[in-house]
This record gives C-alpha cells, structure tokens and sequence, in this order.
C-alpha cells in the first residue's frame, strides 16, 4: 500500500509539473499566433476550433515538450499505482495534481491563489489523507477477455467520437473536450489494472490482449483533446469535468467489477474521502482565476477571417492540468 501510495504521489507531481509547463507552451504559441495571425493562417477551422496544425505548434515549444516528459513519466508511475492500490484511491490521488499545478502556477505563471481555491485545495489534502487511511487492497482485475473487446472498442468510439465532435463544436467545445479526456484518462486507467500478460509475465499474452491497444488509443486521444481545451480557453469547467471522468467511473468500475475494496468498518470513511477528494479536485478547477493574458496574447482585429471569440478566449487563459 505504501509503494503503491508514494507512486501515485510522484505520478501526481510529475502530471502537475508538466500542466504548468504545458500552459507557459501553449501561452508562448498564442502569443505567436496572434502576432502572427492573417488571412492564410489557417489557425482555426470553420466551427472556430483550433486546427491541427494550430495544436502541433503549442506542442513544440520546449516548455510543452518538457512538460510532455514529464507527462510519460507520470503516466508510468500512475500505470503502476493503477496495479498497486484500488483505482478509486490511485486515480483520486493521481487527478489532486490540480494542486500541484495551483500551487506551481503561483511561481511560474504569476497566479494569485484566492481564499476559495486554498480551502479548496486544504480540502483535497484532507480527503486524499482520509481515503488512504481507509481503503483497502486491490481487487484482482481479472475479467474475461470479452470485457478487454470492450474496453478498446468503446475507448476508440470515445476518442474518434470526441474529436469530430470537438472539432464541429469548436469554441464551445472546451467542457466537453475535458469530460471526453477525463473518460479517456480513466480508460487508460482500467486497461492498466486489467491487462493480461503482467503477473506472471507472458509476452504473447500481453501482445494478444486488446486492453494492450485500449490504453494507447485511451492516452493519446486523452492527451489531444486536453491540449485542444487548453488552446480553446477557458478550461476551468473543462478540467472540473476531467477529473470527474477521471476519477468518478473508473473508481466505481473497480468497486464493481475488479473486486476493490475498503478496509473492513471503513466504507463510510473511503465514500466520504472519495466524495470530498473529486469535489475539492473540482473546485481547485472552478476557482481557479483566468489568467489576465491580455496583454500576453493580444487578440488581432483587423483579420476578418480570425474567429472572434477563438481570439478572446486565447487571450485568457485559465488553468488546468494536461496529461
């Protein structure tokens, strides 16, 4: 259980690390966006959502690659707190990296933290202490191979889904594109804790079984659309969503169907820290003051063809945790 705790604990550091160096590399891209916005720039799609090639570029600053790093390492060590702890204690633990990134937003980004976001962050701390002192040991996460079928197949239709969704939307897309993520993020999760071919190793097991492909497909298209929620703008509500599709459904897979427990008397205990832990997570989220990027990201006004409110919303960015 220790092991397993101190590993999602520096999952959850390395994750909070990396959103806030991916936020100073998608500012420093809309920066040049702006400055650099005209008729052919092909920025935005027709729906006012960024396009591709607008996302690659916020992914190429060094900061955003940094902090891609990092986001591997996390994913590695979350992966093994997936197979150490139950998930409803592993991935609360692992989305509390909303306050690592409150916290090293204060230093980097120049955010003044307000009362309500360090209530909310003292909350998430509180929970994340009470949950820990009361689950108990994983379940087995055996499950017939028909579940694994499933769990690619809905992580693909979630993840092609989401983006042709996310792309029609465009600029209102920015909750959805965090909930979509969320349910990717835990889809990764639950295809870590079910995968086959790990204890005992068996390479022809592991390379047979579709959980293997769902975690991939499940992270990658995760990873995507978060950094489309990052470039649309206000991502407070998109990253409130996040950690609830991060936390919330993979927790009650576990308790249902892999076999995760509580300590025996402690049910109560592991709800009630469970529940706080999510809602402390979301408020960090909802709290979190925009950035007053303005002066960073001035929004061009004399390209007709630029999207208005693409524009507006580049230039204020809020906070909130990539993977």
């Amino acid at each position: 259980m220790l092991v397993g705790l101190l590993t999602a604990v520096a999952a959850s550091i390395c994750y909070g690390t990396g959103s806030v160096l991916q936020a100073v590399g998608s500012r420093k891209s809309a920066r040049r966006e702006a400055a650099a916005a005209g008729p052919a720039t092909g920025q935005v799609t027709v729906h006012g959502g960024p396009s591709l090639s607008s996302t690659a570029q916020a992914a190429m600053t060094w900061e955003f690659i940094v902090g891609t790093v990092l986001d591997f390492v996390g994913f590695g060590l979350g992966a093994l707190a997936a197979r150490l702890l139950p998930l409803f204690l592993s991935q609360t633990v692992i989305s509390a990296n909303l306050v690592i990134t409150a916290v090293l937003s204060v230093k980097l980004l120049g955010i003044r933290l307000t009362r309500a976001e360090w209530t909310s962050i003292a909350v998430v701390c509180s929970a994340l202490v009470l949950l820990a002192s009361a689950a108990g040991s994983e379940g087995s996460g055996h499950t017939p191979i028909t579940t694994h079928w499933w769990l690619l197949t809905i992580s693909l239709l979630l993840m092609a889904g989401g983006t042709f969704l996310v792309r029609m939307l465009g600029a209102r897309a920015a909750i959805l594109a965090g909930l979509l993520s969320g349910l990717g993020f835990g889809a990764l999760g639950v295809g870590v804790r079910v995968l086959n071919g790990i204890d005992p190793f068996a390479l022809g097991t592991l390379f047979t079984d579709p959980a293997l492909y769902a975690i991939p497909v499940a992270g990658i298209g995760g990873m995507y659309l978060h950094t489309v929620a990052l470039q649309i703008g206000s991502v407070n509500g998109a990253t409130a969503a996040l950690v609830v599709g991060e936390t919330v459904l993979p927790g009650m897979i576990g308790v249902w169907w892999l076999g995760d427990a509580s300590r025996p008397g402690f049910a109560w205990p592991a709800v009630t820290g469970f529940v706080l832990a999510v809602t402390g997570a979301v408020a960090v989220a909802w709290f979190g003051a925009p950035q007053n990027a303005g002066e960073d990201v001035p929004a061009p006004t004399d390209t007709p063809t630029q999207n208005p409110a693409l524009a507006q919303n580049r230039a204020s960015w809020h906070r909130g945790p990539a993977r």
